[in-house]
């Protein structure tokens, strides 16, 4: 793999360092030998554009990350969707067009997987995107990050600056969010198990028909692709940031169980929603660069599971645990 920008003695912005993405890059960065720029909600509120301006102005930043986002799971795309498509489009606008304003030499937004149609086909290829209506659960945050993508493009295009985007696949790993009105499907598993465990319960009941397939890759992973692609990847087209590889709800639900230690049953409920019927991104753009990922699922868990035990004991509120 060839670095094309180096990141070694740059100032690095990273917007939203305190999220498991933003968090695990911001610990992937100090690797790099530069300098890493983070901002607190009590000192920037990416919401406010003349804030955000003056920020990036004073700071000058060389390179930004743009991890920062409104994220959850269906439940809350489902219920808060001026929230999720509002938010979203305001932080990265903002974002971008401040990096563009004071001359940030590079910028890498992070998507999500979410931005292609419900029935992409399998694994889903970049080339996929807007050829399709997207999953109706989740439509808001999608086309928020669609946008941004399209803007970084756009910037790109007409301004000539080096703006590339990372769509990352379902995420997992240390610094997720527990809380279940919130959480997305690894972490709410992983914490009624534990917490079925504790009960000494005979049966845990998971949304759905438990036939879905998702594919998931260690935040660590991610945080390592990222800064890979910040260094090496120079392209229009945005890239696919997974593992290559897919599992059932029902067969995931079974290894976390076996990780966490809970023996009881797993039951479906039918009535809940499914979502997209399967999930799996076309990895290969990635994987040309020599990137790899370092974490298999089971392992990636049980650290994930380890995080969660820690942070659970310590009474944290991210977790919302009583």
């Amino acid at each position: 793999m060839t670095d094309l920008y180096s990141l070694k003695n740059k100032r690095v912005f990273v917007a939203g360092h305190r999220g498991m993405v933003g968090s695990a890059i911001v610990r992937r960065l100090k690797d790099e030998g530069c300098e890493i720029l983070t901002a607190s909600r009590s000192e920037l509120d990416l919401r406010d554009q003349s804030g955000v301006r003056r920020w990036i102005a004073e700071r000058k930043p060389d390179a930004v990350v743009l991890a920062a986002a409104k994220v959850g799971g269906i439940l809350a795309n489902d219920t808060y969707p001026a929230d999720f498509l509002y938010e979203n489009l305001v932080i990265e606008t903002n974002v971008i067009e401040a990096s563009f304003r004071s001359e940030v030499g590079k910028l890498i937004f992070l998507g999500s997987s979410c931005i292609y149609p419900k029935f992409a086909p399998q694994p889903i290829p970049e080339d996929a995107l807007l050829t399709g209506p997207l999953e109706p659960t989740n439509e808001w945050y999608a086309i928020a990050k669609i946008a941004g993508l399209k803007l970084c493009q756009a910037y790109r295009r007409q301004h000539g600056v080096d703006y590339i985007s990372a769509m990352p696949t379902n995420l997992y790993g240390p610094g997720d969010n527990f809380d279940l009105e919130k959480s997305h499907v690894i972490p709410a598993l992983m914490r009624k198990a534990h917490e079925a465990k504790l009960a000494g319960e005979k049966q845990l009941t998971i949304w759905g028909s438990g036939t879905p397939k998702r594919e998931f890759l260690h935040v660590d992973d991610a945080a390592d692709a990222m800064v890979s692609l910040l260094k090496s990847y120079s392209g229009d087209g945005h890239v696919n940031v997974g593992s290559g590889e897919d599992i059932a709800i029902l067969e995931l639900a079974k290894l976390v169980a076996s990780v966490v230690g809970f023996e009881g049953e797993i039951r479906n409920d039918p009535t809940k929603p499914d979502g997209t019927p399967r999930k799996l991104m076309d990895v290969s753009r990635l994987f040309e660069t020599g990137w790899r990922p370092k974490y298999e699922l089971k392992t990636g868990l049980e650290d994930a599971y380890a995080w969660f035990r820690e942070h659970v004991e310590k009474g944290e509120a991210r977790l919302n645990v009583a």
